[in-house]
């Protein structure tokens, strides 16, 4: 399962990266593009970094379907980001939101990626594909939401998208 999130999270790194080469996030003191697991990161109190992907890995489950040995994997998938805007009023936060709407659809485009093992360098192709779902945008309804859709209470407008992530397991029997 490791191997499935470290190829989606990465195909999604090198694609901002690509894409929009200027949204980057400070990690350790390297400027990457701003796509992080939240798992990997630090347990702290402090508030996400603005205009940054952050990903949340969900349920896992075996889907009906194999090939040979290994199983048929499905595993959801949040991915959130806020902003303020990019002036100092921040009266462009939708029009910022929407830029982000926007580099969310394409990074995930196309909707598959090899399934690689990052833990020799160089990685190795692990001989079959994740491939995801398109992202589907939440409603109010399933998030804190204090003024109205999107407002935050801090003033910040904030997104989450769903997707699930489907990949053949590691572990064979």
């Amino acid at each position: 399962m490791q191997f499935a999130k470290d190829s989606f999270f990465l195909a999604l790194q090198e694609r901002l990266g690509a894409l929009n080469p200027a949204r980057t996030v400070s990690v350790n003191g390297i400027n990457v593009p701003a796509v992080l697991v939240l798992e990997n990161q630090l347990p702290s109190s402090a508030a996400p970094v603005e205009n940054t992907f952050y990903i949340e890995w969900g349920a896992v489950r075996v889907l009906d379907g194999s090939a040979g040995n290994e199983y048929l994997m499905a595993m959801d998938c949040d991915i959130s980001y806020s902003t303020w805007g990019n002036v100092a009023s921040a009266v462009d936060r939708g029009r910022v939101s929407g830029q982000l709407d926007a580099e969310l659809l394409a990074m995930c485009q196309p909707g598959n990626t090899e399934k690689r093992d990052y833990t020799q360098a160089p990685s190795v192709d692990m001989g079959t594909t994740v491939f995801w779902s398109h992202p589907v945008f939440e409603t109010d309804a399933g998030m804190e939401y204090t003024v109205k859709a999107g407002k935050r209470k801090d003033g910040s407008v904030e997104r989450r998208a769903k997707l699930t992530i489907y990949f053949f397991s590691e572990v064979t029997i």
